[in-house]
């Protein structure tokens, strides 16, 4: 088949960094993690985006084969791939100068930031929607970059469900002080991916504990499509807190999200909502004055409840007198 052959010679003949001795195993990994999560479901259009899953499937591949002293950074790759003609960045808005960013786009943040989604060339996303031609592919690049190391690809997707566990635990289990701790380390080694799954496993828990429900208003869609109108509200925001555990978090609809984090309303002691005296609004069937005084839908298991303490710290420290 001339399209998969293309993709092996393409795959086999990757420009790689050989600058610091032995050649960068970036690339690879990513494209072996892009290929996995075509094959376990989690990717099912020609748009790679920088997803939870997939960063963690970086992680735990180079983990099991990458044994040089490279940084395991998704960065570098997801960034430089462009130079392949199967791989197009699509930037986010107010980055369409980013083909010329290279050495900004060094640090997963900056990353996140400026790139929508990579977007792969239809014949290669043929070939990785097919079982056959995508595991093919995924041989080839084993035996072309990590021949010696290869045997440990079949712990992969046991090693990336792991730490899905064993962050997720973090988060509904951990205490605040110690996951601060954990958090200041990796920032202090620059592990922005982590920090980055971690914040995603807090975005999709916090809903879910209060039944994709807004924890005030009580808006809940039920969709047969992929949509959320519930955001995970950090209480203390974790700029200060460093804290993405379950007690520092509650559901919010969008427009009550914003009114939180601006201090337009807080929450008391007996889990009542206040509104600020600072602002005015008109009468509309979509105001924050029908909700004064209105105790919030809690999660059913206590553990789960906002922190008290938490709460204080918003009254004191954000809420508009």
């Amino acid at each position: 088949m001339k399209v998969l052959q293309k993709y092996i010679n393409s795959f086999k003949k990757l420009r790689i960094d050989k600058t610091h001795g032995d050649p960068a195993p970036h690339k690879p990994i990513l494209l072996l993690s892009v290929l996995q999560s075509f094959e376990n479901g989690q990717i099912h259009r020609p748009r790679i985006y920088i997803t939870p899953e997939l960063v963690a499937a970086f992680s735990t591949n180079w983990n099991l084969l990458v044994t040089t002293n490279h940084d395991c950074r998704i960065s570098y790759p997801f960034y430089y791939l462009k130079s392949s003609t199967f791989w197009k960045l699509v930037a986010k808005s107010g980055f369409e100068n980013i083909n010329l960013m290279g050495s900004i786009m060094k640090t997963f943040n900056n990353l996140n930031a400026a790139v929508e989604y990579a977007e792969i060339a239809e014949d290669l996303y043929t070939l990785m929607m097919v079982k056959e031609s995508n595991n093919f592919l995924q041989h080839c690049l084993l035996d072309a970059y990590f021949p010696l190391t290869k045997a440990n690809y079949g712990k992969s997707l046991e090693g990336q469900l792991k730490l899905f566990d064993e962050l997720g635990s973090k988060i509904m289990k951990e205490d605040a002080v110690v996951y601060k701790k954990e958090i200041k380390t990796l920032v202090e080694n620059q592990n922005e991916e982590e920090i980055f799954i971690r914040g995603s496993l807090f975005k999709r828990e916090i809903p879910k504990i209060y039944d994709n429900t807004c924890c005030i208003s009580g808006l809940k869609i039920n969709a047969l499509i992929n949509v959320s109108m519930v955001d995970a509200c950090h209480i203390v925001p974790f700029s200060e807190s460093y804290n993405d555990t379950i007690t520092n978090g509650i559901a919010l609809c969008p427009n009550l999200h914003r009114a939180f984090d601006r201090g337009l309303i807080t929450i008391d002691k007996e889990y009542r909502v206040k509104l600020s005296a600072v602002f005015q609004e008109v009468d509309s069937d979509y105001g924050f004055k029908k909700f004064e005084g209105k105790i919030i839908r809690l999660p059913k298991q206590k553990e789960h409840y906002p922190l008290m303490e938490n709460l204080n710290w918003h009254r004191e420290k954000i809420f508009k007198i």
